[in-house]
């Protein structure tokens, strides 16, 4: 069987095709590809076309260049108070030397898995229970502290690392629970008892004002009945009585009121004569007279008409305020 120039020819178009798929490399952005030729590392391939020698270079790793996270899993922990717990989390890192990530460790990922789970056991089991529970910021720096020193040498860099779960026993939870009603009890009471401290200061700071306005209030009457006595007086010793039966009028209707709103008196019987009333009008309009100019300029004083008593008094005890010696009271007898 002989080959013609024809066979010969596409023998060398598909040798060649394979060589150049060979030789052709295209990385997909976010990766890199490490490159061996002859067994030793060559060179690293960048996103984007790239070219090789067949059978002479090849690709070693593919290694990604982006965030990886990784869960770390469930751990027991002994804390430094002898509580123990159960914790798991969650690991960030990035690949920053794809070459170191290829040959200085042993599948990469793994090798950060374990690290993780080793430095949480050793970060939570130095801190006691109340830390680990309040304190997880503190317990993340520190852990992707010891995780970032530790893939450096890896070419690789812990970006993040977080705590996710943590368990205490159920009897501790309870505790815990219990502990934090108390707490919250204590700080109810310690709220009701300074609600009713303001409470009573408040009451007293009003009552304390209250008192002194009622003071003042009774300053200022004191003061207002002195002013009418002391008027009622000089009135009387010029000569004029209009000012003392319009007060007795006054004083005899707050009785009569007084009476009436008793609330054991149910039958009021008046001994004097209620027509006595217009004595106290008749006071009243002679000292608007007086007052704004009504009388004659220098004139005494004229007494009031018997009828125009004030209430509680007769004519004769209106007679015997005049003066009137042989006057008798509103019963008949003789005053003394």
């Amino acid at each position: 069987m002989s080959f013609g120039p024809a066979m010969v020819a596409l023998v060398f178009a598909l040798l060649g095709i394979v060589v150049v798929a060979l030789s052709v490399r295209t990385v997909p952005q976010g990766y890199t590809f490490v490159v061996e030729r002859l067994g030793r590392y060559h060179k690293t391939l960048s996103p984007g076309f790239n070219l090789l020698i067949p059978f002479v270079d090849g690709v070693r790793a593919r290694v990604s260049m982006r965030e990886t996270v990784l869960d770390i899993p469930e751990q027991s922990v002994i804390t430094r108070d002898n509580a123990a717990i159960s914790a798991n989390g969650v690991l960030f890192f990035q690949v920053l030397d794809p070459v170191k990530a290829t040959y200085e460790v042993v599948n990469l990922p793994r090798a950060i898995e374990t690290l993780a789970m080793t430095t949480l056991r050793n970060v939570m089991g130095s801190m006691e229970l109340d830390e680990i529970l309040s304190k997880r910021d503190t317990i993340n720096a520190r852990l992707l502290q010891a995780a970032d020193a530790a893939t450096a040498s890896w070419g690789a860099r812990a970006t993040r690392i977080e705590i996710r779960d943590i368990k205490p026993p159920d009897d501790i939870v309870q505790a815990m629970a219990r502990q934090l009603k108390a707490e919250r009890d204590k700080r109810a009471q310690i709220l009701e008892a300074d609600a009713a401290k303001e409470s009573q200061i408040r009451i007293a700071q009003g009552k304390l004002e209250a008192a002194k306005l009622q003071a003042e209030a009774r300053e200022r009457l004191a003061q207002a009945e002195a002013t009418a006595t002391r008027l009622v007086s000089e009135a009387v010793a010029a000569g004029s009585t209009s000012a003392l039966n319009y007060f007795l009028g006054q004083k005899y209707v707050e009785a009569l009121q007084a009476f009436a709103n008793s609330t054991n008196q149910k039958l009021l019987i008046l001994p004097t004569d209620l027509a006595g009333i217009a004595g106290t009008v008749g006071g009243i309009g002679e000292i608007v007279k007086e007052v704004f100019g009504g009388g004659r300029p220098g004139a005494v004083p004229v007494a009031p008409a018997p009828v125009g008593a004030a209430p509680g008094l007769s004519a004769g005890s209106v007679a015997r305020v005049d003066g009137d010696a042989g006057a008798k009271g509103p019963w008949g007898q003789t005053p003394s």
